[in-house]
């Protein structure tokens, strides 16, 4: 860490009267953040978010941590922060991960997964904020994109042709003109188990501890449940996804048929995007243990393209990407 950030984090510290507290790593993710606890000579725990700003800005999660609080829900409360330096103190909201918890006791799967969609279904019902960048079509096109970028050319040796690229694009602008994607819900955009938080201490939707929501944007609701239910880091039971859905729409009052193609698109949007972003953590970044997740990555999007709203992308792809080697060859070992 440069010597100022530095000096900027023991102020921080010092301000939060904490001087002298013992920092232990915690977490990083796929961005440039890295997570700590801070453990004071009190006994408080916090968390530090350690976001440089050359590569990352912390006041969008400040002021979504706000909001999803105003609400009520389980957002971390912002004890402390120094924008400027890309740091915050965090209220500790402990280490049960839906993850964790499921991964020990696998009858609690149902019971948090339930609660996990209830808090979608809340934030259906809630006016996003004006000023929220809108996840529209452009933008869901853009990102897209990045299979072209960084998988295709791993899967054939080669950029994308002029060709290759305009078909693509047009397959997917097809797509999500037919839809017609809203965007009148607050997104969290990375909304699944590993990003939950049991807290169940709490009441009602407050016992869904929730993490990095820092990219929320005004979208689709159908965006978040494929995050939930497509989730490229674990299978669910077909039969609970199923009934989860059902849960969601009766609470919702959103039309089944309607919903269904939206979460079809979204979901393989929102993975054929992945696919991208994982080989670029793999090539660019130096974090090869992402492509462990490429041939899940790969079901779910095969998955979605049944669905008849995606025919124009299936078709792009029996055309064009109708194979993973690397992909399927992990499929093969697993």
């Amino acid at each position: 860490m440069e010597p100022d950030r530095q000096n900027a984090l023991q102020s921080l510290l010092q301000g939060a009267g904490l001087a002298g507290s013992e920092v232990r790593p915690l977490a990083a993710d796929a961005s440039f953040r890295s997570y700590h606890r801070v453990h004071g000579r009190d006994g408080r725990v916090l968390v530090l978010m350690d976001a440089p700003p050359v590569n990352e800005d912390v006041r969008p999660f400040v002021r979504i941590a706000k909001q999803l609080r105003q609400w009520g829900l389980s957002a971390p409360e912002v004890v402390a922060e120094d924008a400027q330096a890309g740091f915050l103190l965090l209220e500790d909201l402990g280490d049960d991960l839906f993850s964790h918890l499921i991964g020990d006791d696998p009858s609690l799967e149902p019971k948090l997964y339930t609660a996990a969609i209830d808090v979608l279904a809340a934030l259906k019902g809630q006016q996003v904020p004006s000023d929220l960048p809108r996840h529209d079509a452009g933008v869901l096109l853009s990102e897209v994109a990045l299979f072209l970028e960084w998988r295709f050319p791993e899967m054939h040796g080669r950029p994308a042709s002029g060709l290759e690229t305009d078909s693509f694009l047009d397959a997917w602008r097809q797509v999500l003109q037919g839809c017609r994607v809203s965007c009148d819900t607050l997104v969290l955009r990375d909304y699944h188990v590993d990003n939950l938080i049991w807290l169940p201490e709490r009441t009602g939707n407050a016992r869904v501890g929730l993490l990095d929501f820092q990219d929320a944007v005004g979208g689709d609701p159908a965006y978040d449940v494929a995050s939930l239910l497509s989730d490229v880091r674990r299978d669910i039971d077909p039969g609970l996804a199923s009934d989860l859905l059902a849960h969601y729409l009766e609470t919702t009052g959103l039309d089944g048929e309607t919903f269904r193609a939206r979460l079809a698109v979204l979901g393989a949007q929102r993975n054929m995007r992945i696919l991208g972003v994982f080989t670029r953590l793999w090539r660019r970044d130096g974090k090869p243990s992402y492509t462990g997740w490429l041939a899940r990555t790969w079901r779910l999007v095969r998955r979605d393209l049944e669905h008849d709203a995606l025919a124009p992308v299936r078709d792009w792809v029996a055309q064009h990407a109708p194979q993973d080697r690397q992909a399927d060859e992990m499929e093969r070992r697993d």
